[in-house]
C-alpha cells in the first residue's frame, strides 16, 4: 500500500507561526511584569485556551453575550501583548497599571473558563405537535331526544258517554192512615185559623221530613 503523500497547509503554517509569535510576546510581557519561571510560560498558555473555549462556545452553541464577552477579552489580552512588545512600552522599567493586570489576570481567567465550561446550556424546545392529537379521544354518546307530547284537548262527549244528571227522586208513597191524620190535622188549623195549612206548618205539626211533607200536601189539596 502506498502512503498519502505528506500535503503542507499554508493556512496551517501561517496559524502556527502567528501562535508562537503571540506566545513569545506574553511570555515577555509577563516576564517583564516579574513573573519569572514557569509562571511567565503559563500566562500565555491561559490567554491561548480562553480564546478557544470562547471560540468553540460560539462554534457549538451559536452566538451569545458570555461567550463573546470572554472572547473579547482573551484577543484583547493576546493583542495588547503583541502591541507591547513592538516598543511602546518601556520592559525595563513596566508601568504600574501593566504589572496589576499581569497579576490579576490568572482570576479572570479562571472566571471566564469557568462560565464557559458550567454555565447552562438552553436546550431548544420540542416543535409544537403537528398531527393528531395523539391523546385518546373518547366520544359522548348523543343524548336521546325528548319529544314532547301535545296536550289533546279533550274530546266532546257524546250523548251515550254524557254523564246521567241525578233526577230527582220520586214523591215517596204515604200510607193512607197519616194522610188520613194529617186531613185530621188541617180541618183542625182551618177551623181555628180560617185559613188552610200551609206545607211547613203541616210538616212541623206531623213532624215529617220535607218531601213527604209536599207529598201529603199534595194529596191533601
Amino acid at each position: 500500500m502506498s502512503r498519502p503523500a505528506l500535503r503542507i497547509d499554508a493556512v496551517l503554517v501561517q496559524a502556527v507561526i502567528a501562535g508562537a509569535l503571540s506566545f513569545a510576546h506574553l511570555h515577555d510581557l509577563a516576564a517583564a511584569a516579574g513573573q519569572d519561571g514557569w509562571k511567565a510560560w503559563a500566562y500565555p498558555v491561559s490567554v491561548d485556551l480562553l480564546l478557544v473555549a470562547a471560540w468553540r462556545r460560539l462554534r457549538s452553541d451559536g452566538p451569545s453575550r458570555l461567550a463573546w464577552c470572554w472572547f473579547v477579552i482573551a484577543l484583547f489580552a493576546s493583542l495588547g501583548a503583541n502591541i507591547a512588545t513592538a516598543g511602546f512600552l518601556d520592559l525595563a522599567n513596566p508601568p504600574a497599571l501593566l504589572r496589576l493586570g499581569i497579576a490579576g489576570w490568572p482570576a479572570l481567567a479562571f472566571l471566564g473558563g469557568t462560565l464557559l465550561a458550567h454555565s447552562g446550556h438552553r436546550e431548544p424546545a420540542p416543535p409544537a405537535p403537528t398531527g393528531p392529537d395523539p391523546s385518546p379521544h373518547i366520544e359522548l354518546a348523543p343524548e336521546p331526544e325528548q319529544h314532547t307530547v301535545p296536550e289533546s284537548e279533550p274530546e266532546p262527549l257524546s250523548v251515550e258517554q254524557a254523564p246521567a244528571l241525578p233526577v230527582a227522586d220520586m214523591a215517596p208513597a204515604v200510607p193512607a192512615v197519616l194522610i188520613e191524620h194529617a186531613r185530621k190535622v188541617a180541618d183542625d188549623h182551618q177551623a181555628r185559623t180560617g185559613t188552610r195549612i200551609d206545607t211547613d206548618t203541616l210538616r212541623a205539626r206531623l213532624g215529617v221530613p220535607p218531601q213527604l211533607a209536599d207529598a201529603i200536601a199534595a194529596q191533601l189539596a
